[in-house]
Parts: C-alpha cells; sequence; structure tokens
C-alpha cells in the first residue's frame, strides 16, 4: 500500500491510497465470547503470520485530570484475564499521568493484514512480584538500563550513557528491580476489532463491558458502523 503526497509550498497533502482487501469478514457472530479470547486469537495469528513486523506494538494514550492528551508507542508484554500489560518507569510523564487519571487506551495497527485493535479501560499497577519475574527476563543491558534513565526528564548529551556505566559496574549480572519501575495492566471496558475493507466500509466489532467484575465481566457484543 504505497503513500503519494503532493507539498505545494508549506501545504503537504497525503492522496487516496489503494482499497483494502481482506478477504475474511467480522461480525458479532464469529468472534469469541470475550474481548481477551478474541485478541489472544489475533495477536496469535498476527505473530505465527510472520506477516506483521512488532506485532507488539502498541499506542498508548493517556490524560491529564484536565483532559490534556498525550500518546506514545509502547510494547505490550503480557495478557491475563484481567487485560494488557506493559512495564515502564513509574516516575515517566506516562505513568505520571496514569496515576492522576487511572484511565488508558490502547491502538493496535497491523497494518500488513489490515487489522487494529482498539482498547479502553481503567488501569492498575501489577504487583511487585510480577514486574520482578518480568525484569530478570529482560537482557542485562536492558535492566541497567531501567536504572540509568530518568524516563521522560531534560538531561544533558552522554549523560544517561555516563550514568550507565558507572551502573554496569556497580551491580555487574546481579541488578536489583528498581523501585521506580513496574508494569501497568490496562482493565479493558471496551474493545473494538476492526478489518479494512474496500471503499472505507470497514468491519467493525465492539465489546461493551456491561456488568460482571474485572475477573468475570460481562459483555455486550455490537456491529459499529465504519
Amino acid at each position: 500500500m504505497d503513500v503519494e503526497i503532493e507539498i505545494h509550498d508549506d501545504q503537504l497533502k497525503v492522496l487516496p491510497h489503494h482499497q483494502y482487501i481482506t478477504a475474511e469478514g467480522l461480525s458479532p457472530s464469529n468472534v469469541a465470547p470475550s474481548p481477551i479470547d478474541q485478541f489472544r486469537i489475533w495477536f496469535k495469528e498476527a505473530v505465527e503470520g510472520k506477516k506483521v513486523e512488532e506485532p507488539e506494538a502498541m499506542s498508548l494514550s493517556t490524560a491529564t485530570p484536565s483532559g490534556i492528551p498525550s500518546a506514545r508507542m509502547v510494547l505490550f508484554k503480557e495478557l491475563d484475564h484481567r487485560g494488557f500489560v506493559f512495564f515502564t518507569n513509574y516516575t515517566s510523564r506516562k505513568s505520571h499521568e496514569l496515576l492522576a487519571n487511572p484511565h488508558a487506551a490502547l491502538v493496535f495497527y497491523w497494518r500488513e493484514v489490515h487489522r487494529s485493535v482498539r482498547v479502553v479501560g481503567k488501569v492498575e499497577k501489577i504487583s511487585e512480584e510480577e514486574s520482578r519475574d518480568y525484569f530478570h527476563s529482560r537482557p542485562v543491558g536492558s535492566q541497567v538500563g531501567a536504572w540509568a534513565s530518568k524516563q521522560s526528564s531534560v538531561v544533558g548529551e552522554r549523560e544517561v550513557h555516563a550514568r550507565l556505566k558507572k551502573l554496569e559496574q556497580k551491580f555487574g549480572d546481579d541488578v536489583p528491580l528498581p523501585e521506580f519501575w513496574g508494569g501497568w495492566r490496562v482493565v479493558p471496558n471496551e474493545v473494538e476489532f476492526w478489518i479494512g475493507k474496500p471503499s472505507r466500509l470497514h468491519d467493525r466489532v465492539r465489546y461493551l463491558r456491561v456488568g460482571g467484575t474485572d475477573d468475570e465481566p460481562e459483555w455486550k457484543i455490537e456491529r459499529l458502523a465504519p
């Protein structure tokens, strides 16, 4: 799907691009009863199909209590019966916003297969034990890097690298979990699955939570207009 543009003076326009062509359809009648189960199916297909580059990449949107949004790309790392887990520095901008306004939105876009998943929900920190288990599964360099970077703060040139060198000497291969680092879980109350179709008449199916508990939610499944 090549993109063509026009540039005139200070204006840039993206021209209409090729139509989406997907053989499979999406409707409330052919999805799993739970969005967690449906996501598991799609994610497995995205990984095993070998077409999608970095299927775990997702956009994470947060907002301040006054409603000012911010978004960034992060890596999805775990899925459990409660929701979607990612890891970060707890002193970063995203974490400050999540602490002040504990709601977030995620978007996965798998361009190569014309699929997307959108998630909206509340957030919660995962347990320290869960964070520690994941932290120690990372390469040692990434573990030390978590200590070295005061994420989202202003730094001088080479400052982080200088700190990294000192920490490498201090910790060696035995790097403890920083108290300022760990996982967040997005517990969904809305999940939408999207498949691109010709003429922008895309298939959209939304799961909307209508009751139950975070461990056993109840879902209403609806088709949305494209």
